[in-house]
């Protein structure tokens, strides 16, 4: 008789995993892994378990940097030297994600004492955020370690107390099964649940697993066609759940022309551009795949001459390479776009490509130019004035981010407040590519960048996706959560009678 653990499932060594799921239809798999995940106990275990059992998940990966690094390179493409950075992100973000859990504020403990005197007569209330359930989490192709199975939405999603069933992408399956193992192994070392981490794999066992009664929420990163197909699935379950995806950015730029009004600054725009949209293929989310450009200031052709050493890349799969080929392609044969920039690929491997157009033709054709071309592609806008550029910008839709290269000391309120209308994050005199792990990063922004941009799948607020909000009135001191009881014994920060109240070492502080 094998051994197992109270999720049910042997500690590594004794089975491999998926042992049990041989031979299982696609609703049976599916079946077995939200179960097996929905009585783990995750919800139950204190903040300070979570908290210990991520780092131990964090340590555990690091441990097996190495061995994951070979594993993804094999299968992604991916240099070594960008896997060992994102191996170290990951491990960074499970951490963080620890420590959000152990601070608390999180939770938005607030209590409000009973007043007899108002109207209506106000009685004890004490509410606080809830993790909702199982959540299922669909991994991307092109962050095989940080947008994947130990990814920001499974480090947030076990951080809230909600345990995990991921579906692994078909671009990275050894590695996927891989760290799952890890990352249980890790967890059973930890005397933590290892059936909060489930694996399932195919596209049949994705669709099963977002109809799935006992799925509360989804986290989803990939394309707009996938994305759209089951956030409507979703949305069409007798009871419908929150379908937090992440599907197509073009991340606009904005160059001003006060910031390329010398050579120097032309050039130095230029190889900034030419360095993030090619970095790693183009394979990011945040890539600036759309760049406004002043005309007459010389910036294609120091485009063209910082592009000059951009050598091609493989791209992670042979369906990505196939339509970046069909994006670029249709493109470069349009009668209002002229190619600035192809460079010389092999049959499997992308080269970086560059489309010029009029802001005039954007506008006119704005829907086509619009259109994500995942890859090393960029689109050049070229405008002759502040009203061609505000048109140009008044079409464009939701994205993650947007950018403005502007001069040093440049009034640039009312370009900004144009642009934070239609993406999450704003840069400026820099570049996109690059999600900073912090508490004030905001990674989201209207559809197609994202399906709910209220909120954001990088950051400490990511954790709020799979949280619920619950009120306990006039509740006895036994039922509630140790978080509200008298005297914060906790030491969360509390909202207490409309007074935030932030517990420190030493002193209790109250800001009014």
């Amino acid at each position: 008789m094998t051994n197992t653990d109270a999720s049910g499932i042997a500690p590594r060594g004794e089975r491999a995993l998926g042992d049990d799921r041989v031979g299982l239809t696609a609703a049976n798999e599916v079946e077995l892994a939200v179960t097996l995940a929905a009585s783990s106990g995750l919800d139950v275990a204190t903040r300070a378990d979570r908290g210990r059992w991520l780092r131990a998940i964090a340590d555990g990966v690091e441990a097996h940097r190495d061995e994951l690094v070979a594993l993804a390179a094999e299968e992604t493409h991916l240099s070594a030297a960008r896997l060992n950075g994102e191996v170290t992100r990951t491990a960074t973000q499970l951490r963080f994600f620890a420590d959000v859990v152990d601070e608390g504020s999180y939770l938005e403990a607030t209590i409000d004492s009973p007043d007899p005197s108002l109207v209506p007569p106000r009685p004890e209330l004490r509410r606080m955020l809830r993790p909702l359930g199982v959540v299922a989490v669909f991994a991307a192709s092109n962050f095989p370690f940080a947008f994947s199975v130990l990814g920001g939405d499974t480090a947030s999603a076990l951080a809230a107390g909600c345990p995990v069933v991921v579906k692994a992408h078909p671009g990275h399956p050894r590695l996927s099964r891989r760290i799952t193992e890890i990352a249980r192994s890790a967890l059973s070392s930890a005397g933590g649940p290892v059936g909060a981490l489930q694996l399932v794999e195919g596209m049949e066992q994705g669709t099963e697993l977002v109809a799935h009664p006992r799925v509360t929420a989804v986290g989803f990163t990939g394309s707009t066609r996938g994305g759209r197909a089951l956030f409507d699935l979703a949305n069409g379950r007798p009871a419908p759940i929150p379908f937090y995806g992440e599907l197509g950015s073009i991340n606009p730029v904005v160059v001003t022309r006060a910031a390329v009004a010398t050579p120097a600054e032309v050039a130095g725009v230029a190889a900034g551009l030419a360095g993030s949209f090619t970095r790693d293929g183009g394979q990011y989310c945040t890539k600036p795949g759309l760049v406004f450009v002043p005309e007459g200031a010389g910036f294609e052709a120091a485009l063209v001459d910082a592009l000059g050493a951009a050598a091609p890349q493989r791209l992670l799969t042979d369906g990505i390479a196939a339509a970046f080929d069909r994006g670029s392609g249709a493109l470069a044969e349009r009668d209002d776009a002229e190619v600035v920039f192809a460079g010389e690929r092999a049959a499997d491997i992308a080269a970086p490509v560059v489309v010029a157009t009029t802001a005039g033709a954007f506008v006119a054709a704005h829907e086509t130019f619009l259109e994500e071309c995942f890859g090393p592609l960029t689109v050049l806008v070229r405008y002759g004035s502040d009203e061609q550029l505000a048109a140009a910008l008044d079409v464009l839709e939701g994205s993650l981010t947007a950018s403005i290269q502007h001069a040093p000391g440049e009034d640039v309120a009312a370009l900004a407040d144009r642009l934070v209308r239609v993406a999450g994050r704003l840069v400026f005199n820099g570049w996109p590519t690059g999600v900073a792990i912090a508490w004030g990063q905001h990674h989201g922004g209207g559809w197609p960048a994202t399906t709910a941009s209220v909120h954001t799948s990088v950051g400490a607020t990511a954790i709020r996706r799979w949280l619920t909000p619950a009120t306990w009135q006039d509740a006895p001191a036994a039922v509630l959560p140790p978080e509200l009881a008298d005297g914060n014994p906790l030491g969360v920060p509390r909202r207490e009678d409309g007074a935030l109240v932030v517990p420190s070492s030493s002193v209790e502080r109250r800001v009014e």
